[in-house]
């Protein structure tokens, strides 16, 4: 096996490393929401803080880098990267056990006919309005800063990966083989994110504190929005393979004879010692000013670069809608088809990413095999991305009936009727209760309506312990017209009616198509871009180009995308301190339209520099064209008499072997 050959190996893993852990961190995104207790917002800040790490260092590292020792820059980005792992996983071990707000042990014990009523009027009745500074900096409250400044290093250790391994590849492997090569390290990019949502997966299902608590005490079951799974386990193995890939780029040299000239390795090792002998001869600041001086002009040359800054602006509006649509995808079909975290992560990846995965590896063998031009190449990124695109529009047409919560997407009554805000949730029929509406404990009514708490719901007593807990007559239930039974409720949102489990499967099924849609012209699509740049630009012009990425779409997009969707929220969770918490119900219908909505509406707007990127490689395949002809024509030019007539003799001897006229013909021309 040649060195080139152990190198993308190696990158292979590192790719693999890298998106496994960048995949496991935006699947537990809703997990980090709920257990640090915060808005959907802020966890886009978390989560765009990886994009962050990669802004500091992409444009040096993707300049710098082609002039140092790129396999041992991946192995130091690796590295860093499981130091950013083991941040973010660190402060599960100085929190303590999770508090998810149960009321159930208030009253457990308790005969009183209107135990369960007091219980949360004492406890729940007066929370505290304005917190205290000792509360403010109570244990967990701003832990989840580690998870940030961990996601954010993890970011600068990802950033010598990409920019630095394709141009080691596109520097020593056949141009005929380099598309090639890329599309097998894009499998890497899927295959890393199924490992990572399937630890994630399995995560979700394990209780948060599992390890250090009795689980017959968790009163929760997967689908309520209080579950945490343990999401600092997964991140652990994260940072341990990342660790462990970054060992063989140790091992590999800085430099590699072409692809093909492996013969000639003898001369290459003796020039590059003598390149190594020119290089130590150098002083550092000579080198610092070589390696500086084109920096300028190489970033006019790619302003400068028609084909290329559109290739920019498409990336920008696509990537706002794709990052954003990915981050909260299994927050959408958790809130959309009342799913548990765990399934949506794993429907993802048994839906998503095999197909993702097919699309890479056919769209670059096709490159590969009939070595299709720039043009045609974006040709079939252009019109598999409309394709896709259209199709994905049906999206808006796969509804599922929201859950059915008393005094949020119900009245008291069962008529449905959207309400913002906590005042709602006080009807007659809890009255005399003196519920708080700060606390989030549903039950679910025989009358198959959802109360946000037992002491809202007007229960009066309650029989049997933990899990098994069930409440009777609860006067809500009784007036809300149900015909029989003593108005019981028990733990837990009531299951959602209608065929929400069909519509979820046409759904990832939609999503599957798109995918492979899409990813089958995604590698045609990248070749564009790294075709219009010159050899000498591409590494810096990769680097850029994921910088762009970085700083105008992954950065804000997570923000402002988890912002719409706070935007939607019904029932706010609530701090111990009295402050807003994690959303714990959302208006299904709008956080719909806005999920899938603001996404269609960037996708649509990045087909107008897509049109103008086709328009000018049409009208360069013209003027290419255009000049064969000419060459060609200066080629077939009428020669000089005499060489024309002597053409003439030798053409006549060929026709007439036995006759003399052609030699006559010959002397005559002397």
């Amino acid at each position: 096996m040649t060195k080139l050959k152990v190198f993308l190996l190696a990158l292979f893993f590192a790719y693999l490393a890298k998106t496994m852990s960048g995949a496991y961190m935006s699947s537990i995104l809703t997990q980090i929401e709920r257990r640090f207790n915060i808005p959907a917002s802020l966890v886009g800040v978390i989560s765009g803080s990886f994009e962050m790490g990669n802004l500091l260092l992409m444009t040096f590292v993707s300049y710098l880098g082609t002039k140092l020792h790129r396999p041992r820059l991946i192995a130091l980005g690796c590295a860093v990267m499981a130091l950013g792992c083991f941040l973010i996983a660190l402060p599960h071990f100085l929190m303590g056990r999770y508090d998810y707000g149960s009321t159930v042990a208030l009253f457990e014990n308790s005969s009183s006919s209107m135990a369960v009523c007091l219980a949360h009027q004492s406890q729940f009745s007066m929370p505290t309005e304005q917190p205290s500074e000792d509360c403010e900096k109570q244990a967990g409250s701003l832990l989840w800063v580690f998870l940030l400044v961990g996601n954010l290093i993890r970011g600068i250790g990802e950033t010598p990966i990409a920019p630095l391994g394709i141009s080691y590849v596109e520097d020593f492997a056949k141009a005929e083989n380099s598309p090639f090569y890329i599309g097998c390290l894009q499998i890497a990019t899927i295959l890393g994110p199924l490992f990572g949502l399937m630890i994630a997966s399995y995560s979700a299902v394990l209780f948060v504190d599992v390890g250090s608590m009795n689980l017959e005490d968790v009163t929760l079951n997967l689908t309520d929005a209080r579950w945490v799974g343990a999401w600092w386990l997964g991140i652990l193995i994260c940072a341990m393979v990342n660790l462990l890939v970054a060992i063989p780029f140790c091992f590999l040299p800085k430099s590699l004879p072409k692809e093909g000239e492996e013969n000639s390795a003898e001369l290459a090792t003796k020039g590059n010692k003598t390149l190594l002998q020119m290089e130590r001869a150098l002083s550092a600041k000579e080198k610092i000013r070589e390696i500086a001086k084109d920096f300028i002009p190489y970033l006019k040359s790619l302003f400068h670069n028609r084909v290329y800054m559109l290739f920019l602006c498409i990336t920008v509006v696509q990537f706002n809608a794709d990052i954003g649509m990915v981050t909260f995808l299994p927050k959408y079909l958790e809130q959309q088809f009342g799913i548990s975290a765990s399934d949506a992560i794993f429907l993802i990846a048994v839906y998503n990413l095999p197909v993702i995965c097919v699309g890479y590896f056919f769209g670059g063998l096709m490159m590969k095999k009939f070595k299709i031009s720039t043009y045609k190449a974006a040709h079939l990124g252009f019109w598999s991305y409309l394709v896709q695109y259209l199709i994905y529009l049906s999206a808006f047409f796969m509804v599922c009936k929201g859950a059915s919560v008393a005094g949020l997407t119900v009245s008291y009554e069962g008529i449905d009727q959207v309400f913002y805000g906590e005042t709602s949730l006080n009807a007659e029929c809890n009255h005399g209760c003196g519920c708080s509406t700060k606390v989030w404990d549903p039950v679910c009514g025989e009358d198959g309506i959802t109360y946000v708490s037992a002491c809202l719901a007007g229960c009066e007593v309650s029989n049997g312990t933990g899990k098994n807990t069930v409440f009777e007559n609860c006067s809500c239930i009784l007036a809300s017209g149900f015909p029989s039974g003593n108005g019981s409720a028990a733990l837990g949102q009531c299951e959602r009616e209608g065929n929400c489990g069909p519509v979820l499967h046409y759904y990832l099924i939609l999503c599957l198509i798109c995918c492979l849609i899409y990813s089958f012209g995604a590698m045609p699509g990248y070749m564009v871009l790294i075709r219009s740049l010159k050899p000498e630009e591409k590494s810096f012009g990769v680097g850029l180009h994921t910088l762009t990425e970085r700083a105008f779409a992954g950065i804000p997009a997570p923000i402002y995308f988890g912002a719409i969707i706070d935007t939607t929220c019904l029932k706010w969770g609530t701090k111990s301190c009295g402050g807003e918490g994690a959303c714990r119900m959302y208006n299904a219908d709008t956080y719909r339209w806005l999920y899938l909505g603001v996404p269609s509406v960037l996708h649509g707007l990045s087909f107008i520099p897509c049109v103008f990127v086709l328009l000018i490689l049409k009208k360069r395949r013209k003027n290419r064209m255009g000049e064969n002809i000419e060459m060609e024509a200066k080629d077939e030019e009428i020669e000089p008499a005499e060489q024309k007539d002597i053409s003439k003799a030798q053409h006549c001897a060929k026709l007439y072997p036995e006759t003399t006229d052609c030699v006559n013909l010959e002397l005559s021309n002397d």
